[in-house]
């Protein structure tokens, strides 16, 4: 098997990641070590530079994954908090952000997804998003899979339910239009990244 290196401190991505790549043939390892963060609103530069730092450490193929998390309706901050979900509170204190939603009428979101793989030449990133809305309390059962407390208060799209109230195989054929980073990560690394590197 090939090794690639996934640097997290969520173990329970790493764990659905992983399930997906040895489909491939592909075992993922795992790290976890505090990385620098660049104070900008902006997860394609954030998930960039986690990378390269991560590689610096390693030495070895990295790939790194960050989310953003935007509130369409958030009080005189549209779209916030960003790619500032973790540094706001907001992913920590679900609570605390159905409170300053509670009047809110619009409630539309969405999970904005970065994954950036680094192999010490060249930097490729992959995107994903998840549409939804917010709920106006928390639900659902505690998952270990859970990557976010946001999944006791995120409904996807055509969806009734959070995705903390989701069984795992209703979460992977729930009917919404997402998009998912890892996924197309996976298909380019596998039919385009390992031909190219035979080829050269």
């Amino acid at each position: 098997m090939e090794n690639l290196t996934y640097v997290t401190g969520n173990y329970g991505k790493y764990v659905s990641v992983k399930e997906k790549f040895e489909r491939h043939g592909i075992n993922i390892e795992y790290a976890t070590f505090d990385l620098n963060e660049p104070d900008i609103n902006n997860i394609k530069v954030i998930s960039k530079a986690k990378a390269k730092d991560a590689y610096d450490i390693l030495g070895t193929p990295v790939f790194v994954a960050d989310s953003g998390f935007y509130i369409n309706g958030y009080p005189n901050n549209p779209g916030y908090p960003g790619a500032f979900v973790k540094r706001s509170g907001i992913s920590t204190d679900v609570s605390k952000l159905l409170d300053v939603m509670k009047n809110e009428y619009d409630r539309s979101c969405y999970f904005l997804d970065c994954l950036t793989f680094y192999d010490g030449k060249e930097y490729y990133q992959f995107f994903g998003r998840c549409n939804g809305s917010l709920t106006y309390e928390l639900k659902g059962q505690s998952r270990k899979r859970a990557w976010s407390n946001l999944w006791y208060v995120f409904v996807p799209n055509n969806c009734t339910k959070t995705l903390a109230e989701m069984t795992d195989d209703e979460r992977r054929t729930r009917p919404d239009d997402r998009t998912n980073a890892t996924d197309e990560f996976i298909k380019w690394y596998v039919h385009e990244y390992k031909n190219q590197r035979k080829r050269n």
